[in-house]
C-alpha cells in the first residue's frame, strides 16, 4: 500500500540549492500533516496529474457521474487562472474547490492545507487533488497522498514517460487516456507502458476514454478497492 509515503523523491534525483531544498523540506512536513489527518478519518487522497489538456476534469467529471451514490467524495482543483474546472466538476454532482496559482507551475502542500479551511474534507470516502497541468514541476512535491495517478492522453504521443521521467517514477498509476482516439494518431499503448515501465517498474496502467467509457470501469474498481483498503487501515490503526 502507498499510505506511508514521506519524501517522493530518492535522494540524489534531483539538484538544487539550499533554498529549494528548505522549500521542499517545508512542503514534506506539511505533506505529512495531511497524510496524518487523512489516515486519521480514513479517507483517500489521490493526485491526479498531467500535462495540460490530457482530459484530467473529464476524468473527474465521468468518475463523479458513477460513484457519487456510491461514496463520498470532491475534488479540489488547481489551475493557474478561472475556476472553471471546479464549475464543470460540480455540474456533475460533487463538490469542488477550485485553488487558483496566479502562475505558479504546480500545487504545494500548503495550498491543500489552506484549502481545507474553506473546503469540507471530514467524512469524505475519496479525495481528489487535479494538479496543475505540468508534467516537470509537480512531480517534486507530496501533497499528503496515498497515490500519484498520472494521466498520459494518446494526443501527447508515447514516449512522455522517458521524457519526464520523474512524474512517472513517483506515480502508482498510468492512465492512457482519450483511448478513442487511437485508430487515428501515430500512439503505440505498448510502447508508453514499456517506457513507463523501464522507469518505474511497479507502475499500473489502465487505458481510458471517458467519452466512450473504455476502462472506467477498470478505473473506478481501482478506486473503489483501495477506498476499502483505507478504510481498514484506519480502523486497525485506531484500535491498535
Amino acid at each position: 500500500m502507498a499510505f506511508a509515503k514521506s519524501n517522493r523523491l530518492p535522494v540524489g534525483a534531483i539538484q538544487c540549492d539550499n533554498t529549494t531544498l528548505s522549500l521542499l523540506k517545508a512542503n514534506d512536513f506539511m505533506a505529512r500533516s495531511i497524510r496524518d489527518r487523512m489516515q486519521a478519518q480514513g479517507t483517500l487522497l489521490i493526485n491526479i496529474t498531467s500535462s495540460a489538456g490530457s482530459g484530467k476534469t473529464t476524468l473527474m467529471q465521468e468518475t463523479a457521474r458513477r460513484l457519487k451514490d456510491q461514496i463520498k467524495m470532491a475534488v479540489l482543483v488547481g489551475d493557474l487562472e478561472t475556476e472553471r474546472d471546479a464549475v464543470r466538476i460540480r455540474e456533475a454532482g460533487v463538490p469542488s474547490m477550485q485553488i487558483v496559482t496566479n502562475g505558479v507551475c504546480h500545487l504545494e502542500a500548503q495550498m491543500i492545507q489552506q484549502a481545507f479551511d474553506h473546503f469540507e474534507v471530514d467524512g469524505l470516502d475519496l479525495l481528489f487533488i487535479e494538479n496543475v497541468g505540468n508534467l516537470v514541476c509537480p512531480a517534486a512535491f507530496d501533497l499528503g497522498e496515498d497515490y500519484r495517478v498520472t494521466l498520459l492522453a494518446s494526443t501527447e504521443g508515447d514516449d512522455k514517460p522517458k521524457k519526464y521521467p520523474r512524474m512517472f517514477l513517483t506515480s502508482e498509476l498510468m492512465l492512457i487516456s482519450k483511448s478513442d482516439l487511437l485508430p487515428y494518431i501515430p500512439f503505440k499503448v505498448e510502447n508508453a507502458i514499456e517506457d513507463a515501465r523501464a522507469v518505474n517498474p511497479e507502475i499500473e496502467t489502465i487505458t481510458v476514454s471517458s467519452t466512450t467509457g473504455e476502462g472506467m470501469e477498470a478505473w473506478c474498481n481501482w478506486l473503489l478497492a483501495r477506498i476499502a483498503a483505507k478504510k481498514a487501515a484506519s480502523l486497525e490503526s485506531v484500535s491498535a
